[in-house]
């Protein structure tokens, strides 16, 4: 038997349906326009990486509105490189809401006191520093934007323009745009590339769990936790669970 869903479900998903159908017709940046300064003004924010595609969607939202925040997991196990390239992109596109997530020291203290869990328990590792910071970070908005395409393969393939997730709604401005579009906006708006993407890596995440990927063919995140059979952190949740956090 279906569960009955709750009250709060069911608005959820008229909000959605409704969202989706506020954005009929819209490309990206009108998508993003009538979303942040008509539909819902205040109350939404982004979630970046500031990886190596990353750049696309915040050129978008700050053409939109600047002063959107931008949620930014600083897991204590990036790269420098991330972190420079973060400061850098968001002083070159104006954004003026930047704000940095940690994970909790007392979790730390408990689940990963020498830092070495990401060693035993990938799942876990992001749990603590990945999904638990942001899922209290995103407590004051109704709607959060995310940069995930469909060309990124796995369980992106089949990814929605809206979607629910955590009782929030999330917008996936780009969803369809592929690999060569992503290529195409860097270089008609001269956006500089994250430092690691010339260096063979395509996806950028925390440095132990992040490999070159040697064949540009690949799945971009082919080198996103290489070893393992696990393609996501944990922040992404497909509708139907597929994606199980640790």
């Amino acid at each position: 038997m279906t569960p009955l869903k709750s009250e709060y479900r069911l608005a959820l998903e008229a909000g959605a349906q409704a969202l989706e159908a506020a954005l009929f017709g819209l490309d990206a940046e009108g998508a993003l326009k009538r979303a942040l300064t008509g539909i819902y003004p205040g109350e939404m924010c982004a979630v970046s990486s500031f990886g190596a595609e990353s750049a696309a969607i915040l050129h978008l939202i700050s053409k939109v509105a600047p002063d959107t925040p931008v949620l930014f997991l600083d897991t204590g196990k990036l790269f420098d490189d991330t972190l420079a390239y973060r400061d850098a992109l968001a002083s070159r596109l104006g954004l003026t809401n930047i704000v940095t997530l940690q994970p909790d020291p007392h979790h730390l203290a408990a689940d990963d006191p020498d830092g070495t869990l990401h060693q035993r328990n990938t799942d876990m590792c992001c749990h603590i520093r990945k999904t638990l910071p942001l899922i209290k970070a995103l407590r004051p908005y109704k709607v959060w934007i995310s940069g995930r395409k469909r060309h990124h393969g796995g369980e992106r393939a089949a990814l929605p323009r809206v979607e629910i997730q955590d009782g929030k709604m999330k917008l996936n401005p780009l969803y369809d745009w592929p690999r060569e579009d992503i290529e195409a906006y860097f270089k008609r708006h001269d956006l500089p590339a994250h430092p690691l993407v010339a260096q063979g890596y395509p996806s950028i995440g925390c440095v132990p769990c992040t490999a070159k990927v040697m064949d540009p063919a690949a799945d971009p995140r082919a080198g996103r936790w290489a070893d393992e059979d696990k393609t996501e952190c944990g922040i992404h949740i497909a509708e139907d669970g597929t994606i199980t956090r640790g």
